[in-house]
């Protein structure tokens, strides 16, 4: 007797969404179908990993300062060995410098690297500030601004600046991020408020805030697969934008990554076990729904590139 699979099929289908323009153009979403689920329909756009570039970065991890050599002072240089070595599909450019509880950078100068990293690579950009309200929504004004039509993916647009940050990307053809603290409800109503203000669905992203393996993996994870059957089981269409997954961030600062040998011998080669932390939280993240994953140690962003190609099949 012949095994017939079971398939259920979806109401919806989540937005396809460009990054980037011309030759350095990738699309994310497109799928009718929960994670990998290619049996049932199609994900006619694979996920796609973004390695993390920050233009000043003072503590660095050993086993990340190890892996950027003499890069690690130069965002241009970083961001050209993350797409010619290893392999990343995207950059995510994290400007650090522009944090008023530190350097302060203005947003002039953190728009003249963002050109240049722009200009350097041959992959689609995403921009972010440091969370500080005031300064991202200066810093997407000027960034939106200088790089007209370059469809750069800026963020993170939050409810309390998000007028401030989607009015620009609106006006100067950008691609928005939209962040909200680990709430399907959240999130929704925020891709509400910039389609009201504007931004066509199509050129939103959503970042629903993740947690790393053992800091809050699984509630991260719930919240991404809710976000992902609304979209594609209930077609609600204020869930269905791709999703960015900010990985690197939350899994190298766990105790567990970042934690020395002579502290805890007993846990291993720090290296290692820094590597496999971001990395299960990526493969978690992968089949909670993520369309675009961030991740710091090019050993992770190997591994987790090759899971994603076994996947596809």
């Amino acid at each position: 007797m012949a095994f017939n699979l079971p398939t259920e099929t979806a109401k919806g289908k989540v937005r396809e969404v460009e990054l980037g323009v011309g030759d350095k153009a990738k699309k994310v979403g497109g799928e009718n179908v929960l994670p990998f689920h290619l049996w049932e329909g199609e994900m006619p756009n694979m996920p796609i990993v973004a390695a993390e570039v920050s233009d000043e970065m003072d503590d660095l991890i050993p086993a990340l300062e190890k892996a950027l050599g003499e890069v690690k002072d130069d965002p241009v240089a970083w961001a050209k060995k993350a797409v010619d070595e290893w392999g990343a599909d995207a950059i995510f450019l994290l400007l650090t410098s522009t944090d008023p509880k530190a350097t302060n950078a203005s947003a002039e100068e953190a728009a003249e690297t963002v050109l240049k990293v722009e200009e350097a690579v041959s992959v689609p950009v995403i921009v972010y500030g440091t969370e500080d309200l005031e300064k991202d929504a200066e810093l997407a004004k000027v960034i939106a601004t200088k790089a007209e039509g370059r469809n750069l993916i800026l963020g993170p647009a939050k409810e309390e600046n998000f007028k401030k940050v989607g009015a620009p990307a609106i006006g100067y053809k950008q691609t928005v991020v939209g962040m909200t603290p680990i709430d399907v409800n959240l999130a929704k109503q925020l891709n509400i408020l910039l389609t009201n203000l504007g931004m066509e669905a199509e050129k939103l992203v959503i970042d629903p805030t993740t947690g790393a393996l053992g800091y809050g993996l699984e509630y991260t994870y719930s919240v991404m697969e809710r976000l992902k059957i609304a979209g594609l089981m209930q077609d609600d269409s204020m869930t269905q934008m791709p999703m960015l997954a900010n990985i690197g961030y939350q899994s190298w600062k766990t105790k567990e990554a970042k934690s020395s040998e002579d502290e805890y011998p007993e846990w291993g080669d720090p290296e290692k076990r820094g590597i496999m932390w971001e990395t299960i939280t990526a493969v978690s993240l992968l089949l909670a729904g993520a369309d675009i994953l961030v991740l710091r140690h090019p050993e992770s962003i190997r591994m987790t590139k090759q899971l994603i190609a076994d996947l596809s099949g």
